[in-house]
């Protein structure tokens, strides 16, 4: 096994200089830094992480922590989160908690045994604060991504919900839409409590009473049919919603589901859209109306302010970076 010894007598230098070229040392000299890489490469040396993470306090080690891996959206958080890690030289370890807090704690409790030098989370829910506090106390940045627990700051990188439940209503009462329903997630998630509030907001700026039988709730996940048909079937036939707003794509997608179990047509009977597009790789013909929000975006500039963090180079101020979604319109809200 190649040693920093052996690069070292090659290069004519102290292993001592080897070691701080490894360690990106800004105190060596441009020529010589350039001499011990090529060493390196000959050799075909690969630092020992463990080493390394002895003497710089960096294992060089980060974490990205979601919900539900299944959900398009999230995989593309992954896939920047990934990409900018990868770019500035570090590993990712993923942990997906299935939007369970128990599960979470496990992973939180793996993650500072491993010595993580961060962690990008999308917590469970507002219950996440007792596992975030715990990598506050060992002093381990995290960065929020698409969710945050208002108890405990920090960073954070989230879509802009209000103005994109603003204009996913402005869309269905231009289609002359009046009752107007919203299926939400747990109110314990900080973007479902977001969203619900934008969603009120909307109705009364179009002139609409906000309605509780038009407000639903479910969760997150895959299974949430049968609660969306059970919801449903509890409106009154007479003042059942012609418009359905979906607060995320697998909610849309059981929805298009739960309204042909009902024997309602989507768009001439019920309007239905939703957050995120379900499907990664699109079709040449998508049905549903969504607001795409940029989750790659979200992966990427989160991963660039949790290295921020861990380098150092953040400021004392916890930064929040809100991005706006894009409204696709498809047949699911418009009659062709």
């Amino acid at each position: 096994m190649v040693t920093i010894y052996d690069i070292a007598k090659k290069a004519n230098v102290s292993p001592m200089t080897v070691s701080r070229v490894i360690n990106n040392s800004p105190s060596i000299k441009e020529s010589t830094r350039l001499k011990v890489e090529q060493v390196i490469r000959e050799l075909e040396y690969v630092p020992n992480k463990q080493a390394r993470s002895l003497t710089s306090k960096e294992t060089r080690l980060v974490s990205l922590v979601i919900p539900d891996i299944s959900n398009p959206f999230f995989t593309n958080i992954a896939r920047g989160a990934e990409d900018k890690a990868l770019q500035l030289g570090y590993q990712l370890i993923l942990g997906n908690t299935d939007e369970n807090q128990d599960k979470e704690e496990k992973y939180v409790k793996m993650l500072m045994s491993t010595g993580v030098d961060g962690v990008l989370i999308a917590p469970t829910g507002d219950g996440s604060a007792a596992n975030l506090k715990k990598l506050t106390k060992r002093r381990i940045p995290f960065v929020y991504v698409d969710r945050t627990v208002p108890a405990v700051p920090a960073d954070s990188v989230t879509g802009d919900n209000p103005a994109t439940i603003k204009g996913l209503v402005q869309h269905l009462t231009a289609l002359g839409h009046t009752r107007i329903a919203m299926i939400n997630g747990p109110g314990s998630i900080s973007i479902a409590r977001e969203r619900e509030q934008a969603f009120e907001e909307a109705l009364k700026l179009s002139g609409l009473t906000p309605q509780p039988m038009y407000t639903l709730g479910t969760h997150f996940k895959k299974d949430s049919l049968s609660e969306i048909v059970t919801g449903l079937q509890a409106i009154p036939k007479q003042a059942f919603p012609t418009a359905i707003l979906a607060a995320n794509n697998f909610i849309g997608v059981n929805t298009l589901r739960a309204l042909h179990e009902l024997q309602l047509r989507v768009p001439e009977d019920v309007a239905v859209a939703c957050f995120d597009d379900p499907d990664i790789i699109p079709d040449y013909n998508p049905f549903l109306t969504v607001a795409n929000q940029p989750a790659y975006d979200m992966g990427f500039l989160g991963m660039q302010l949790l290295i921020e963090r861990i380098q150092g180079t953040a400021p004392i101020a916890t930064r929040r970076i809100v991005l706006p979604a894009e409204i696709i319109v498809r047949r699911s809200t418009v009659r062709e």
